[in-house]
Formats: structure tokens, sequence, C-alpha cells
């Protein structure tokens, strides 16, 4: 079930493509002071003097604070938190890039250059940067999710098993690279903060630096227009945000930060790497027995993140006994963060590649295997699915592919010098689901106005809303307009885990339902026409009608175990010469719940397939550990997808209405597009090659040997 557009367009195109989307950069303000971080060369010891003489000397620079007279700040408890610590209020240094110092200078080029000739000296420490040489120290961390799970009897189930599967899995350190760098303009008046930034949470902001600054929320504003691609980086709060309010304060002038590439290495989190060691048992006709699976990510010394690997694993399978378990390890990084498909993103590597080897040690179709370990609920908790489609994917993607003329036996499919591989993965991602508030606007002349304090993040959601809207007052989705990103307007959650069509989308359609029961009451005659609204309006003598709405999740929608389900199928062609591995096809059929925005759902699911091909063959944030730092600090040193890389992309959605999830009938689009790709492409190469690897990113010197 869909609503089609009602034109062939994203509204908010227009605008960004001729450049007049208003960014937090593009911000203007009269007496504005740029501020800019000095940042620490090591990765851990203790700041034992900074020389300022020389940063001073440069023209135009107003203050510069070290943790030697900076205000001093509370610690950060708000969940928004990036980093609970902040920067400057402490002598001690925990990660290469750390702010030492903060320029604040009548331009940014003075800022940047006064940055430069900061001096500081160190009592340098041992450091520990490779998680992986530390994997002895991994500790247990309390968390929003549980970190171990068990359900029935794992040795007992492996016991029965009569094929195995017992391995380990490597997923690599990313960093989020967003068109717009992160950006904050902060001004203070005196009595208000109004702070434009570029972020996925205006009002997880705002509750932030309401903590830090000792204010009362409703003397802060936060506004973010347009966002310019955030991934996760910009879905917290991070010092550069938190200082440029403060220093607003303090100078009685506007401050603005812009991270440079450089500084978004370690200004904000990234997506940590993975080791993950799963072990699978079976019967001889291919039902699993026991599943466990274990994984392991670095985390910063002073702050907590896990990347729960095994989250999918909890959910994906039918399996009488399944053990997860989760730790991290303390380095001298900054501290991770959530990144496009967290935690499923990584887990799902492991688990599928697990089960194609599964597959094959059981010599069984890859798709007939998951077919027969389908979940009809959720294995761990028990409770049933909300909706779930993943049958219908299978048939849908498995048909659209061409699976059926696969052949099974590695380097069995060969085009003139290519090896031909065809793999296959599914995709499982949690649903998230926040509450949120909207209103709608009718004026005189038929048009309609949403506001509600969600944020544009290049996810369509200008697109999305109107056509809620449009299906329940009956006008065109193009007499709809959008105002959004600005803590003024009702509240809403942040956008980030697929949850804005769930949550802003339901309040749009419960606040314009609330405009037309006015509109229906306002009417002298039953069975008021969309047509007629203005009229009415008129009669009354009114120039606008408004209606607010609000959702939030039910008490009974918590009885339901809620995934967004998909199957990716890829075929890889690598060549027998050079062993350079190129993605040729992919095909992926999703479960989604209702499909609100047909066009805009196509484009977040090949986006996230882009993603997938990236991190499956070349996204790796690489580590100087002697040095303890990233080895290039932007864009020129790492690789990621051009359009030569891109293949043929089908995506399809099942037919599928979810009443649990949201009034709507929808869950979420936007981060499922990434999962499984990663996991269908290292098993296309192992068809095409036979050679099997388990990490990620592929590298042509995995594809090296005999195959």
């Amino acid at each position: 079930m869909t609503i089609r557009p009602q034109s062939g367009h994203r509204v908010d195109g227009l605008v960004k493509v001729t450049g007049r989307a208003r960014y937090a950069g593009d911000v203007a303000a009269e007496g504005v002071v740029f501020g800019c971080f000095a940042t620490s060369d090591i990765p851990a010891g203790k700041v034992t003097s900074v020389d300022t003489t020389d940063a001073e000397a440069e023209p135009g620079v107003v203050r510069i604070w070290t943790h030697e007279n900076v205000p001093r700040l509370p610690k950060l408890t708000h969940a928004a938190a990036g980093e609970s610590l902040l920067p400057l209020q402490t002598d001690r240094v925990t990660f290469e890039g750390q702010g030492i110092a903060l320029v604040l200078a009548e331009t940014l080029e003075a800022a940047e250059e006064a940055a430069r000739r900061v001096r500081a000296t160190y009592e340098v420490e041992p450091a520990q940067t490779d998680f992986r040489m530390a994997l002895d120290q991994r500790v247990v961390i309390d968390d929003w999710a549980p970190l171990s799970t068990s359900v029935g009897d794992f040795a007992a189930g492996l016991g029965r098993a009569q094929v195995k599967v017992d391995q380990s899995y490597r997923t690599a350190d990313r960093h989020h690279h967003a068109i717009e760098p992160a950006a904050v303009l902060a001004i203070w008046d005196g009595r208000e903060m109004l702070v434009h930034d570029s972020t996925q949470w205006g009002y997880g902001v705002r509750a932030a630096l309401a903590q830090v600054l000792g204010l009362p929320p409703t003397q802060i504003r936060v506004v973010s227009e347009y966002v310019g691609g955030g991934f996760g980086a910009k879905g917290s709060v991070w010092p550069y945000e938190v200082y440029a309010a403060v220093a607003a304060r303090e100078l009685g002038r506007p401050v603005k930060i812009v991270l440079s590439r450089s500084q978004s290495f370690t200004a904000h989190g990234y997506q940590p790497a993975t080791d993950q060691r799963v072990i699978l048992g079976a019967t001889e006709d291919g039902c699993l027995t026991a599943v466990r699976h274990e994984s392991i990510n670095p985390t910063a010394i002073l702050d907590d993140h896990i990347e729960h690997g095994t989250l999918g694993t909890r959910s994906m399978y039918q399996c009488p006994a399944i053990e997860t378990q989760e730790h991290v390890v303390r380095v001298h990084r900054g501290s991770p963060t959530f990144m496009r498909t967290p935690h499923e993103g990584p887990g799902m590597v492991g688990l599928e590649i697990a089960m194609d080897e599964l597959a094959y040690a059981l010599h069984l179709d890859p798709l007939e295997l998951r077919r027969r370990n389908y979940a009809e609920h959720d294995p761990t908790n028990g409770k049933p699915f909300s909706s779930n489609a993943l049958r219908e994917c299978y048939d849908i993607g498995a048909e659209r592919f061409g699976w059926a003329r696969r052949t099974h036996p590695p380097k069995s499919m060969r085009d003139g010098n290519d090896w031909v591989g065809w793999g296959m993965g599914n995709a499982l991602m949690g649903t998230f689901r926040f509450g949120a508030s909207a209103r709608t606007t009718l004026t005189r002349d038929g048009r309609v106005r949403i506001e509600t304090g969600s944020q544009e993040i290049g996810t369509g959601t200008r697109t999305t809303l109107p056509l809620v809207a449009a299906e329940i007052l009956g006008i065109p989705a193009d007499r709809i307009t959008v105002s959004l990103g600005d803590t003024n307007l009702p509240e809403a959650g942040g956008t980030f885990g697929s949850s804005t069509t769930i949550g802003v989308g339901s309040a749009v359609r419960e606040a314009a339902t609330q405009l037309r029961h006015r509109l229906n009451q306002l009417a002298a005659e039953p069975g008021l026409q969309p047509h007629e609204y203005g009229e009415v309006l008129a009669l009354r003598g009114l120039d606008q009608l408004a209606a607010e709405g609000g959702w939030a999740p039910s008490k009974e929608s918590g009885n339901f175990a809620m995934f967004a389900f998909g199957a990716v199928f890829a075929e890889v062609r690598v060549d027998a010469l050079l062993r350079v591995p190129r993605v040729t096809r992919l095909v992926g059929a999703y479960s989604v719940g209702r499909v609100i925005d047909p066009i805009g759902a196509r484009a977040q699911i090949t986006g996230g397939m882009i993603w997938g091909i990236g991190q499956a063959l070349m996204e790796s944030s690489t580590m100087d550990h002697a040095l303890g730092r990233y080895v290039s600090k932007n864009l020129t040193g790492g690789l990621v997808p051009v359009s030569a890389d891109v293949p043929d992309l089908e995506v399809h959605f099942a037919d599928e209405f979810d009443p649990h999830a949201s009034p709507l009938g929808a869950r979420g689009v936007g981060e499922i597009g990434p999962v499984g790709v990663a996991p269908a492409i290292a098993n296309a190469v192992f068809h095409a090659t036979g050679i099997r690897i388990r990490e990620v990113p592929i590298r042509v010197e995995h594809l090296m040997g005999e195959g």
C-alpha cells in the first residue's frame, strides 16, 4: 500500500541545487567571532604547558582559552552528549586530536592560523590505540540494551548439531563525512541563546546546552533549516557546539565554529571496528540447533559506546538456543558514536557470512538455508513480529535476480577472464519510534502549512509529510508546505533510527485529522469537500484555521517485536589475473511496512546499497598505531564508491501494512539500505573465487591465494 506522489520531484530539490537552501555555516551575524581548536598531537598524557604567545600575536585574535583559563563547566550528562567530559576542562589528553586550546578571532583565517601557532608541551604516557592488541582488557559496560542474552541451552544445542561453523569476522573503523561539515553559530542577546546548528536533534542540543549553561530550555532556541547529511555524527552534542554557546555568552558576541575535514576525524564520533565470533550448529537438513555470537568493539578511555553487533542475531533466525555477548576495549581514541545502520550494520556481516559458510558445509543453497530457518516470531523474547514479509522478499528478490540459475560450486560461473559470483545476505534493522507533535494550518486560499520541530537531513521529510497530510485532507500535496528545524515549533524527536516518518508522520496525520474535524464542525452542511475549505473560513470570518496533533507509541505496541527486513542479492566479477572485485548487480527486496513515498524510499535504499558497497570493498579509517593518529585526515586518503563502482541497483518493496508500528502502517526505511549488502558481496566473492574472506573491506591482497 503506497501513497503515490502527486509530483515527480523532491520538494526541496530546487532550492538545494540552486544554492538557496541555507545551512548552519551559511548563516551570517554582525560582529561574529570565529572559533578554531588547537588540538593535541599525542594520544595519551598530560598537558604540562601551553604557550599562546605566538598565537596571540596573530592580528584579529580576540581570546584564547586553555585548560588554565577556560570557564569551568559541569560534566555533560544528558543523553544527547557525544562526550561527557569536555576538553579544556582538564589537563589530561586521552586521544590525538583532542582540543587543548580554543582560539577566538575576528576572521576564520586568523583563528586557524593562531590555532596552528599554539605550542604545547606534554608529559607523554603510554597509549593503546589498537583494540585488537588489547582484547584481554575487554570490559562489560551497562548500556541501553542487554549486553548478554541467552535463550535455551546452547551447549546442548551445539551438541545435537551435525554440522558446525565456528569462525571470527571483522569490520573496520569508519568515519562520517557529510557533504556539509559540522557547523554551529551561537548568538547571545543577554537573556536568550539562539543557536544555528547543523544537527539531527535540535531539542537534544537545546537540552544539553541548558544543562551546561544553567539556563532553562525556554531561553535557548535551536534552528537547523537544512542539514547536509549527518549519518549519526550530528545526532549527538559535541564539544564544538557547547563551546560556541559558552564563548558567545562570555564574549557577548556571536561565535561560529565550522569543523575542517581533518577535525571531522576527531571532533565527533566514528563507527568503531568490531571483532566477532560466530558459532552455528545445525542438523543435516539445515535447521539451526545453536547460535552464539560475540562482538567486541573499541571505546574511548572516558566514555562508553557499544556497537551492539549481536542485535540482529538475537532476532533473525528461528533457533532453540541463542547466546549473545557484547564487550568493549578502552583505547586512546575519541568516543565512537552511531553511524548509519549502527549495530545491525556491522553485526550482520559476521552472521550472514557465517550462514553462507554453513550453507556450503551442508551442501545447501544459501537462500534455502535461510528459508528453512525463517523466524515466525522473535526467537529471543518470544514476541510476535508486528509484521514480517521476509518470505515475500525472498521470492521477489530471487525472481528479479534470477537466483534459480545460480550454480552452487565456487568458481563454477565464468565469463571470459572474469570469475562470476552470486551471493546473498539477509537484512534486519530495529524499528525506533519516538513521540512527536505537529501543527497544521489552513489559509483561505486553500493552502496548508505543516509545522514541526523535526530536522531535514537529506532524507526527503519536506516531501513525505505533505503526502501524509494530503491523504487526510484530500488536497494536492503541492498545496502543502512544511516548516522544520526550529525548537520554537512543536516538539519532535531526533532524525535518526529511521524514526521520522513513523513519529513525525503520525503526528502530522493526527494534526491533519483534527484540522479536518474542526473544518467539518465549522461547515454549515455535512460532507464538506476539500474545495470548500476556503469558503468555510471566509464564511466564519477566519483568515486561517490551525489544529495540533501528537503521537507516541502505545504500551500495547510493546507486545510486538518490530524490525525492517530485507534480502539482498549481489553479483560480483573478479578478474582472474588482477583479482580486483567489482560489484556488477545488486537486487534488494524489503519489508518495511507501508511505503509512503516510493520514490524517496527507493532513493534511501539505493543510497544505502552504495554505502554497503563502500563497507564491503573500500571504506576503512586506517590508524598509525605508533603515532596514535589516523593516517589520512582528509578525503584524499580514503576510498569511497564513485559512479564507476555503482552497478545496476534494483529495489523492491513487499506490499505491507504494519498496524502496530504506527497509524501510517509504516516502519523505517532510511537505515536498512546498507544492511546485508557487505556480506552478500563477500559471499559472492567466495562463490566467484573459492576464497573465503571474513573481514571487510575486502582488499585485492585477500584474493591473491589459489582459491
